[in-house]
C-alpha cells in the first residue's frame, strides 16, 4: 500500500523527514489548527504484528503524558482507518538534528556541546520522574530549535513506561548499538541510567569526534564495554578543560550504579565541568571509591574517603597549673629512689628484730638463773625475776610494733 496524502482526515503529509526500520516520519500541515506538525507513521510490515502495535501506542501515550520545553510534544495517535496505518502526530522543530552539525562540523565547540547536553539532560530528568525512559537517545534524536535555540529530546516512539510490563523479549536490542549501554547491549532492561549513558556517548562525540568504542559488531561493542576503559576527550581534543572530560566519562561507566543518579546531576556536572570545577555528585563519587579508573585520572589530587568517626571520650576538665614532666633520666632516678625506700625500712625493722630477740634470749637466761639460785622464793636483791618477765613482754611488744 502505498503513502497516503492524508491521515485521520486532519494531517495533510508534505515531505518525508526521516525513516527507520519501525517508522517513517513526515513534515505534514494539521488543517484544522493550521499549523506544521511532524507525522510518524508505523511500518507496513509491523501493522499486523499485535505485540508491536500495542507497544507503539503505549509508548504514544506515555509520551504524550510528557509536556517540558525540552522534549517535542505529542500531539495526537491513533489508526487511520482508509490506510489501516498506526500515526503519531508531534510537534514540528524548526532546525537541524545533532547528527546534522556532526555530519557538517566533525565536532562541536565546547560551550555549544555542554549546552545541549544540559538542556538534553533537563528533558530526560523530566521524563524519567514521569515514569519513562526514552531508550533510543542519540544525536539524530536530539533537535535544535531554529527560533529559540533550546535543545528537544524527539522520538519517543520506541520510549516505554519504567511501570508497565517488558513486551520486547530479553535478548532483543533496539535503538542504534553505538549509543547502547552495557545493560542494554546484553538485552538488560532500560532505566534511566542508561539514557545517561547514551547521552554521555552523544556528549564524547560531541567533543572528541569519534565514539567511546569503535567497534565492527554488537558483540565487539558489548565486550569492549565490559573489558576497555573509556580513552580520555583530552587524547583527541587537548582544549577540553579536564573537569569536563571526567564529568562526561562519569557517564560512561559500565556499572551503572557509579553513573551519575539522576540527569540533573548529569547536568550540573557537565557545567561545572566547562568551569573547570568538579560537581558536588562528582566529589563524592571520587571519595566513596565508586568511579571506575576509565572516570578518574590516577595523576590528580584525590579527596580522601570520608569516614564515620565514634564518639570520643571527653577531655577530663583542666585542674589549674599542670605539674612539669620529669626529664627520662630524672624520671628513672626517682622509680630507683622509690624502689630503695621499702627495702630501707625493711632493712631497718629487720635489724630492730633480730636486737630485740637477743635482749628477750639474755632477759629469759638471767630469769632462768635467778629462779634457781633463790629456789623459787622470794627476791629480795636488786634484781626482780617479776621485773625480768616485764621487760620480756615489753620488747616483744617492740618486736610486733616493727613488723606492723
Amino acid at each position: 500500500m502505498s503513502t497516503p496524502k492524508e491521515v485521520a482526515g486532519r494531517y495533510r503529509l508534505d515531505s518525508r523527514l526521516g525513516a527507520g526500520g519501525m517508522s517513517t516520519v513526515f513534515m505534514a500541515l494539521d488543517t484544522v489548527l493550521e499549523r506544521p506538525v511532524a507525522v510518524k507513521l508505523l511500518a507496513e510490515h509491523l501493522a499486523d504484528d499485535e505485540a508491536f502495535v500495542a507497544r507503539f501506542r503505549r509508548e504514544a501515550l506515555a509520551a504524550a503524558r510528557l509536556q517540558h520545553p525540552n522534549i517535542v510534544q505529542v500531539f495526537d495517535s491513533g489508526l487511520d482507518e482508509p490506510s489501516e496505518r498506526h500515526y503519531i502526530v508531534m510537534e514540528y522543530v524548526e532546525g537541524p538534528s545533532c547528527a546534522d552539525l556532526i555530519r557538517d562540523q566533525g565536532v562541536l565547540d565546547v560551550d555549544q556541546a555542554v549546552h545541549i547536553v544540559r538542556d538534553a539532560c533537563h528533558g530526560l530528568d523530566y521524563a524519567h520522574r514521569s515514569g519513562v525512559v526514552h531508550r533510543d537517545v542519540k544525536p539524530g534524536n536530539l533537535l535544535i530549535s531554529q527560533d529559540t535555540g533550546a535543545v528537544k529530546l524527539a522520538d519517543f516512539g520506541i520510549a516505554k513506561a519504567a511501570e508497565q510490563t517488558r513486551i520486547t523479549q530479553v535478548g532483543s536490542v533496539l535503538g542504534t548499538a553505538a549509543y547502547l549501554s552495557p545493560e542494554q547491549a546484553t538485552g538488560a532492561e532500560s532505566t534511566p541510567a542508561s539514557d545517561i549513558y547514551s547521552l554521555g556517548v552523544c556528549a564524547y562525540q560531541f567533543l572528541s569526534g569519534r565514539l567511546p568504542h569503535e567497534y565492527g559488531s554488537l558483540t565487539e561493542l558489548a565486550l569492549k564495554q565490559q573489558n576497555e576503559s573509556v580513552p580520555s576527550i583530552r587524547e583527541f581534543r587537548p582544549e577540553v578543560p579536564e573537569a569536563l572530560d571526567r564529568a562526561i566519562r562519569v557517564c560512561l561507566e559500565r556499572d551503572p550504579a557509579a553513573r551519575y543518579t539522576s540527569a540533573l546531576d548529569m547536568a550540573e556536572a557537565v557545567e561545572a565541568g566547562l568551569r573547570g570545577d568538579q560537581s558536588e555528585v562528582t566529589q563524592v563519587l571520587e571519595r566513596t571509591g565508586i568511579l571506575g579508573a576509565g572516570a578518574v585520572d590516577p595523576d590528580a589530587t584525590q579527596a580522601m574517603p570520608r569516614t564515620q568517626m565514634g564518639r570520643m571520650d571527653p577531655l577530663p576538665p583542666r585542674t589549674g597549673r599542670m605539674d612539669p614532666v620529669p626529664a627520662p633520666a630524672a624520671a628513672a632516678a626517682g622509680a630507683a629512689a622509690r624502689q630503695r625506700q621499702p627495702a630501707k625500712r625493711k632493712s631497718r625493722g629487720q635489724g630492730l628484730r633480730r636486737l630485740a630477740v637477743a635482749l628477750i634470749v639474755a632477759l629469759a637466761i638471767v630469769a632462768v638463773i635467778l629462779v634457781v639460785t633463790n629456789g623459787g622464793g622470794t627476791n629480795k636483791g636488786p634484781v626482780n625475776s617479776s621485773n625480768v618477765h616485764g621487760q620480756i613482754n615489753g620488747l616483744k611488744q617492740l618486736v610486733e610494733d616493727n613488723e606492723k
